[in-house]
């Protein structure tokens, strides 16, 4: 029976030829024999596959007369299953160069996985500091118009002497004689699977192919120093509580060659004794007497955006509540303001005197 190609690498036959390759580099990162989701079987049949399909002449010749074209042996005429898996694993045949595959990098794809090939696996990455993070508490309102903050930070910081650099002032830059300039060096490993190539980050120069005549005094050539940062906090209009801020850049520096991690501001908003907030929405509560629900009335209530009058219709009822439009929060993304939601509580006088009395009996017997 003719095999599915399409089906296998999980495309529509009317797939492009980038839309296959991308298919591809997924199933092969899912599949591969030494990932924990790999299976052999399952890689072999989508290496068949894309042999086929990811070459547009042999993709017409099976549309037209099926997967016993050219088929033999499972890859027809390309790398046989050895040698692509030699490839895969970074290992001997092809001298630690980069193999393509039907316009496919294998240095790419498996470097990703496992951190070797061509040089543009994890090794080549720049080394990232650590995140950090810090509470701030704010007021109500400041959560809602928004408010800038200045915190202190201690962390370590790029030295203020070398910039970072690791280098005296004035001392020059020589090649660096581990990677000769290269920034990275190549290293094999013996593992269970056999000899597995590395490219890592030269631990002389940290990636940077150059190292110091001199290392800077104050920091001993680290290029980092543990300090404090004065950081502004630009607080948006309409943050939540629990929501955080991410400032990019101003998390701790790993020293030379590597860039500052992210400093993440967690806010904290202390509840109002008057307002609560519910998403974009704010809501209070207002008492009226009995004679104002029932003849209506005009008071006066408490926004955010100070006094404002409020017209209670006659006939109100007790627990009734009014929209006052573009009175909230201001939303986060966008133009605009939520509500404010004003319940009306209607007092009922416990101890009502005799002229009361009098007149809430008159009241009932007109009802």
């Amino acid at each position: 029976m003719s095999k599915d190609y399409y089906n296998i690498l999980q495309v529509e036959k009317t797939a492009s030829q980038d839309d296959i390759k991308k298919s591809f580099r997924k199933l092969a990162h899912k599949f591969h024999p030494d990932k924990a989701t790999g299976d052999e079987e399952k890689f072999k049949e989508i290496n068949e596959a894309y042999q086929v399909l990811g070459d547009e002449k042999k993709r017409q010749q099976y549309d037209q007369f099926g997967a016993g074209f050219e088929q033999q042996g499972g890859f027809g005429g390309g790398m046989n299953w050895e040698d692509f898996m030699r490839a895969s694993r970074g290992q001997g045949g092809f001298g630690g160069a980069n193999v393509n595959f039907n316009g496919v990098d294998l240095g790419d794809i498996f470097g990703e996985m496992f951190g070797f090939g061509g040089g543009r696996g994890r090794g080549s990455r720049q080394v990232r500091g650590r995140d950090i993070q810090m509470d701030i508490e704010l007021s109500f309102r400041d959560a809602v118009f928004g408010v800038e903050r200045t915190i202190t930070v201690t962390k370590n910081n790029a030295c203020d002497v070398c910039g970072g650099s690791g280098a005296e002032p004035g001392s020059s830059l020589e090649i660096c004689k581990e990677c000769k300039g290269q920034g990275q060096v190549r290293r094999v490993q013996q593992t269970m699977l056999g000899a597995m190539q590395n490219v890592v980050q030269c631990g002389l120069c940290h990636g940077q192919g150059k190292v110091p005549e001199k290392h800077c005094a104050h920091c001993g050539g680290d290029g980092v120093a543990k300090s404090e940062s004065k950081i502004v906090v630009k607080i948006p209009a309409g943050i939540d509580n629990g929501s955080s801020i991410r400032l990019s850049g101003n998390g701790e520096f790993p020293g030379v060659g590597g860039e500052a991690g992210d400093l993440y501001v967690v806010v904290h908003v202390q509840p109002d004794k008057e307002f609560i907030r519910e998403g974009n929405d704010i809501y209070t509560q207002v008492h009226i007497t009995y004679p104002q629900a029932v003849l209506g009335d005009k008071i006066e209530i408490n926004t955010l955006d100070g006094k404002k009058k409020l017209v209670i219709p006659s006939g109100t009822q007790s627990h009734q509540e009014f929209r006052l439009k573009g009175l909230g929060v201001p939303y986060l993304r966008g133009s605009g303001r939520g509500s404010q939601f004003v319940k009306v509580i209607v007092t009922i006088p416990k101890k009502p005197n005799r002229k009361a009395k009098k007149l809430i009996e008159e009241l009932k017997e007109i009802e």
